[in-house]
């Protein structure tokens, strides 16, 4: 079962042009994870400190391995530049309907 993850995130108003950088960088060890079939990063037209990274996995123990590495030994430092700690939602492929 593939996961989508989706971490909603706002940069804080000092950090609008030097955060988003950083997550480009960031998102490259995130890309080469193992699992990880791919990331897309947008940013919402009205707020340009509001991104998500939309993040797809091959399974969620692939993500639960990714977000241990992240809490442990790859941590990004990525909460320096936010205004807020991320909001992590994650979803399975639905039925089809």
């Amino acid at each position: 079962m593939t996961v989508t993850s989706l971490l909603d995130m706002h940069f804080a108003a000092d950090h609008l042009d030097d955060g988003p950088r950083a997550l480009l960088d960031i998102l490259a060890d995130t890309r080469a994870f193992d699992g990880c079939l791919g990331v897309q990063v947008v940013t919402d037209v009205a707020d340009p400190s509001h991104v998500i990274a939309i993040e797809h996995w091959e399974s969620l123990d692939h993500d639960d391995a990714y977000r241990a590495w992240r809490a442990g030994p790859g941590a990004s430092g990525l909460g320096a530049y936010l205004a807020e700690p991320p909001t992590l939602t994650r979803f399975a492929d639905a039925v089809a309907l």
